[in-house]
Parts: C-alpha cells; structure tokens; sequence
C-alpha cells in the first residue's frame, strides 16, 4: 500500500483522478471567469474566494462597523463568528451564487462600494484566518477549482495545478469598466483604472499572505487571449497533469 495525494478512484473500468486547481491573479485579469469555465469543463466545484471576503465585507458594511473607510477592527474580530458563507448552484445561471447567513448576496457584493473596502478587510489577519480555514476546508476531498490572490501560496500550496493570471492594467481596467457600465453604473475610466491600481497596491503589499506568484505557478497572461483561448490553454495544462498522474 501506498498513498496517492489526489483524489484516485474507477468509475467502470476507467481510472478518475481529482486534483486541485488553484488560481491566482490581479483584479479584473480574468481569473474568477476562467475558474468558472474550468471547472464546467472538468466538472469540478468552484469557489470563488473573492465572493467570500467581499461577504464579509457586505455584512460589516452593513453593521455599520466600517464608517467613513475606517475599520473597527475590536468589534470586526468579535464579528466573525457570527458570519456564515455559502455557495449554492443556480441552474438558470449555470453557477454558483453566494449566500451570506442564508441570503444571496451574488450581486450585492459586486458593487462598486464593496469593491473599494474589500482590500482593507482582506489585510486583516483574523479575517484571513477564518477564511482560509474555511476554504482549506472545501479542498480537502480535491476536485476543487478555487480562485484569489493566495490560493496556490496560502490556502492550497499543494494543488496539483497552479495558474497566476494577469493582463495590462488597462485592458484590465477596460474590461471592469465595460463590466459596471453593463450593471448600470456610472464609473469613469479613470476611476475604475485608479481603484485597481489601488487593489493592486493593497494586495502586493499586505503583511499578511500578499498577492505573489508561487514557485511552481504557470503564468498565464490574457492581454491578448479571448477567454475562450485561455480556458483551452489551461485545460489543455490541466489534462496534461491528469495524463502523467493516470499513468504512475
């Protein structure tokens, strides 16, 4: 007897193997769309752990313990517990939609609002400890396709697969902002790149799991690959690993 560390059963006569896929990457480079495709191809769970600290940002948003950008970080800690995140299919969607204490929050916690104080939420190390517990948690059986900005250094160091997505800023800030126009709102171009510069900033530069390329990461830039071209390259990267795994 000896172990295999990834997911290795028959269905028949065919050998299935499940491994983890971890995805990491800048703001609005890509990543959450190409987990999600991923993960339909491969028939895999997705998580998208971005949906969960912009929850916990909604829900002390919304027990008014951030006032005025400020954090009150005492009564943030004393928070957590209290803070309950799901992911549930939505069949007319073709995914997944997130739920905070029961209630779906998918497009709340896209706003722009939500987007300008999740970094400042994301530094904090109780609120990366919950989480990460959490998600760490959701990989443990494999099968998993999990996007952020630690998962391949934090969260799931040993995935089989790791990608770190990332494009120019301003194709990034062009897709973003065509993104909230097509939500109605009314964001400037300028605004849209200065607030990415700022994510940027405030992810590469935390104390605690700061947005970086893992060792054994590919690097996958999308500046000038459709998304539908970098699904395929990915899941061609990933069948490829399957292949070598299915034949030790």
């Amino acid at each position: 007897m000896y172990y295999i560390p990834y997911s290795c059963y028959f269905v028949g006569n065919t050998l299935t193997v499940k491994i983890n896929i971890a995805i990491d990457g800048y703001s609005s480079c890509g990543k959450s769309t190409l987990a999600k495709l991923l993960s339909q191809k491969l028939a895999y769970n997705y998580i998208d752990t971005g949906a969960m600290y912009r929850s916990v940002t909604l829900y002390l948003l919304n027990q008014g313990l951030i006032k005025d950008g400020k954090i009150l970080r005492e009564t943030v800690i004393d928070s957590l517990d209290k803070i309950d995140i799901t992911f549930r299919f939505n069949s007319s969607k073709n995914q997944s939609d997130t739920y905070l204490n029961g209630v779906n929050v998918e497009d709340e916690i896209r706003s722009p609002e939500i987007s300008s104080l999740v970094s400042g939420i994301s530094q904090l190390r109780e609120v990366r400890q919950k989480l990460i517990s959490l998600q760490q948690k959701m990989g443990k059986d494999k099968g998993i396709v999990m996007d952020g900005r630690d998962i391949g250094t934090a969260v799931l160091p040993d995935a089989e697969v790791k990608f770190f997505v990332t494009a120019e800023l301003d194709v990034r800030s062009q897709r973003r902002y065509q993104e909230l126009k097509s939500k109605g709102y009314d964001y400037s171009f300028d605004k849209v790149k200065e607030n990415l510069l700022e994510r940027d900033h405030n992810d590469t530069h935390r104390e605690e799991n700061p947005l970086i390329q893992a060792k054994d990461a590919i690097l996958m830039d999308n500046t000038d690959l459709t998304i539908d071209e970098l699904v395929e390259k990915s899941y061609q990267i990933v069948q490829e690993t399957l292949n070598k795994m299915r034949e030790k």
